[in-house]
């Protein structure tokens, strides 16, 4: 895949800033949907986000020209898709079945898509019931997941060997590690250019055994365990046992290539050109455990394909979404794996999939499926926001993760408030 902005490649979606501004993209979206029918039944178009891999746009025609039901008119979607698509969401000039990295809270409440869960429900227990749940709003299911992204630490085996390291499975290993590990040509773990505050999110509290959203809605994190596991992920910078200002960033594996590093949290997608350049000598890792409740973590995420509640072919746009997403199995695992490195949405195509089988890859599924973490649906632009900002005051400029905690919590318990009463 290539780039990590929002709605650039399906790694995007992992570092994305959520919440949309629709001021001035009407005129955008542009009234060509490309609907039409060529005699095979009604037309139908369909969107997507520009995907880095080559052929996956070539693939997606592919399946829109093998369903005989209606004619599919595939759209490719350059630019910002997630601010074109909750633009043209608002209008009748939209697609039809969209991806989506979401839906968002705001277009299920606003009658913007359309409810799927009789499509989705006979095999719902089969998807990654992390990546499924921020799909769910009111036990109704609004978006299919289409394919798994996830993040994972990387690290060589032999470069940990040689120092007398083991692979780290807590934070204050893995802080004790990457000092250990560096040395003036090497640094001991790349989490990013700026300390892992654009990438990291939630995992750290994830792996303290805290969430971002309480079942009930509340503050997940309002706990001493968040300020204790960000003041790590702080000592790692401030050790200088971090690699910053690498020629590329987290998502590109080259500091790792490179040898650069030791150590580099990045994609699921950099592992094919990772054991191309290491074969087995190296390996893959959650988030470490941090404390006595806490436990690995790694983050997961996955666009979905929904319905437009405008589409004047609703019930034809939702059977073509069923059988793209539901019924044609050979076509959701082609997506996933023949065009880059992802796993499959579904749980019995990722165990099937010959490539995630062994080895690392087999790791990366099973911490995927066991310790996986999506952002649920209730964590909004302004909650996101206000936590990214403190992650990175702590991290890049020491301030003290109790006093910019608080101020944390108290911003999101105001925002899930307004949330609970709209």
């Amino acid at each position: 895949m290539t780039g990590t902005g929002t709605g650039i490649g399906r790694r995007g979606l992992l570092a994305a800033t959520g919440g949309l501004t629709l001021t001035g993209l009407l005129a955008a979206c542009g009234s060509n949907t490309g609907r039409g029918g060529d005699g095979s039944g009604p037309g139908i178009s369909q969107w997507y986000h520009q995907y880095g891999e080559p052929g996956v746009e070539r693939a997606v025609r592919r399946y829109a020209d093998a369903y005989k039901k209606a004619h599919v008119t595939v759209q490719w979607r350059p630019g910002d898709y997630d601010r074109q698509t909750a633009a043209a969401l608002l209008t009748d000039s939209g697609p039809d079945v969209f991806e989506v990295n979401g839906p968002t809270l705001d277009q299920i409440r606003g009658g913007q898509v359309v409810d799927l869960t009789a499509e989705a429900e006979p095999v719902k227990d089969d998807f990654h019931q992390a990546v499924l749940a921020p799909k769910i709003w009111q036990d109704r299911i609004w978006g299919i997941p289409q394919t798994i992204d996830t993040q994972l630490l990387y690290y060589r085996k032999s470069l940990l060997k040689d120092a007398g390291v083991e692979p780290p499975r807590t934070l204050d290993a893995l802080v004790d590690a990457a000092r250990k590990l560096t040395t003036k040509k090497t640094k001991g773990l790349f989490l990013g250019n700026d300390g892992g505050a654009g990438v990291l999110g939630g995992t750290p509290l994830f792996a303290a055994g805290l969430s971002l959203v309480t079942e009930d809605g509340k503050v997940g994190f309002d706990d001493p365990a968040a300020a204790r596991t960000l003041g790590k992920i702080r000592r790692l910078y401030a050790d200088t046992s971090l690699l910053l200002g690498a020629p590329t960033d987290w998502s590109d594996p080259a500091a790792f290539l490179q040898e650069l590093t030791a150590m580099q949290w990045s994609g699921l997608w950099a592992l094919p050109q990772i054991q191309q350049t290491f074969g087995d000598d190296f390996g893959v890792l959650p988030f470490p455990a941090d404390g006595p409740h806490g436990a690995p973590a790694v983050p997961v995420g996955a666009y979905a394909s929904a319905v437009s509640a405008h589409s004047a072919r609703t019930a034809e746009a939702k059977a073509f979404a069923s059988w793209l997403w539901i019924e044609r199995t050979d076509l959701q695992q082609d997506f996933a794996l023949s065009y880059g490195f992802h796993i499959p949405a579904r749980t019995s195509l990722a165990k099937k999939a010959a490539r995630l089988r062994t080895g690392a890859a087999a790791d990366a599924v099973r911490y995927a499926t066991d310790h996986g973490h999506a952002e649920p649906l209730r964590w909004t632009t302004a909650s996101r926001t206000a936590y990214q900002d403190a992650l990175s005051h702590i991290i890049k400029d020491g301030a003290s993760p109790e006093s910019e905690m608080r101020t944390v919590v108290r911003k999101v318990d105001a925002e899930l408030a307004r949330v609970r009463k709209r």
